[in-house]
């Protein structure tokens, strides 16, 4: 599973929002010195860990919400702050994201409507709560502060259970339908032609030929074999995931891919288990989320499928890893709580 670095504005965010960095961290499993030691990359996996243990250790349901707007200056981010209408903005975000998560954001505009979602994980059940709340209210705070416009979103489509309701309902001043299909967030076309106040095209000029090389440079580095999982990712639990579909969204002939994919040491059938697999850690993760919901996210006939699947890549079930995890946070909480020596 590839990597990235947590960036230095969620660590600013959570100290603003009186949650100590290395405390989250050792609460997650994860070194506490993970940023200080001067590394700090992780994989989407321990992000996904990370934000779910800050909904467990927070009883403030706009945790999430609180984040992003003091993500808003996040130096990535800057393009968008900077942008000529809160469309570009978007597609501005849409860039920051891939480079500081490696998430990519799916923009669908129609006549009148213009909507938003993650790919792979993000898209369902298994995203965690308050990492999609900082996304979908940064994409907001960036529009109202880019347009100095009390600006609303249409609606918002949220996976989960409905929880605090008139929370979210009040900050994105829109409707919020729970239990949805996917995860999005949805702004009048309209909206997308909003001049920004802080327009400034001379800096812009500066950053995108700059974002654009970044984010070149790291789709050089990736193999076909890596962009066919990650396409099949997102394509789990939604489309087909055969050959025929990957290849179209790679815009590459079947065979091409399929001779790429031997040429780099794997085959389509080994890269749609090793993202099953991936997949479902992160979906385990998910404290809500069941073993039978699990297994249809990732495109198993049934339950009993996904049980032996699982037992084959780690060795117990996935109830019992799921506890394995849950005892092993449990444990390192412990801990902090014991005085020293």
């Amino acid at each position: 599973m590839n990597k990235f670095r947590l960036p230095e504005a969620f660590l600013a965010a959570l100290k603003a929002v009186n949650v100590d960095p290395p405390f989250l961290f050792r609460k997650s499993g994860l070194p506490p010195t993970l940023c200080s030691s001067g590394d700090g990359m992780i994989s989407t996996e321990q992000n996904f860990r990370l934000w779910h243990t800050l909904g467990e250790i927070s009883d403030d349901p706009a945790i999430g919400l609180r984040m992003a707007t003091l993500n808003v200056r996040h130096p990535p981010n800057m393009a968008a702050q900077h942008a000529r209408t809160f469309g570009d903005a978007l597609l501005d975000l849409a860039r920051s994201r891939i480079l500081s998560f490696s998430e990519e954001t799916r923009i669908m505009k129609t006549k009148n409507e213009c909507t938003i979602e993650f790919t792979g994980a993000m898209l369902n059940e298994g995203a965690p709560v308050l990492f999609l709340d900082a996304a979908f209210a940064l994409m907001l705070e960036t529009g109202r502060r880019g347009t100095q416009r009390p600006l609303h979103a249409l609606r918002v489509e949220l996976t989960r259970p409905v929880s605090h309701q008139e929370v979210y309902e009040a900050h994105f001043g829109c409707r919020v339908r729970f239990n949805a299909r996917h995860n999005v967030i949805v702004f009048r076309a309209g909206d997308l032609e909003l001049p920004f106040a802080s327009y400034n095209a001379k800096l812009l000029a500066r950053l995108r030929p700059q974002l654009d090389r970044e984010i070149a440079r790291l789709k050089t580095r990736e193999t076909t074999s890596f962009r066919a999982k990650r396409v099949l990712k997102r394509l789990l639990g939604g489309k087909g995931t055969g050959v025929h579909e990957v290849a179209k969204e790679l815009g590459m002939s079947c065979r091409t891919l399929q001779r790429r994919i031997t040429e780099e040491g794997s085959t389509f059938r080994q890269l749609l288990n090793d993202a099953r697999r991936e997949l479902a850690r992160l979906y385990l993760l998910h404290p809500s989320l069941g073993l039978s919901e699990t297994a249809f996210l990732l495109d198993y006939e049934d339950p009993n499928s996904f049980l032996r699947a699982f037992r084959v890549w780690e060795g117990i079930t996935p109830t019992e890893w799921r506890a394995m995890q849950r005892s092993g946070l449990r444990r390192t909480s412990e801990a902090l709580r014991q005085p020293p020596d």
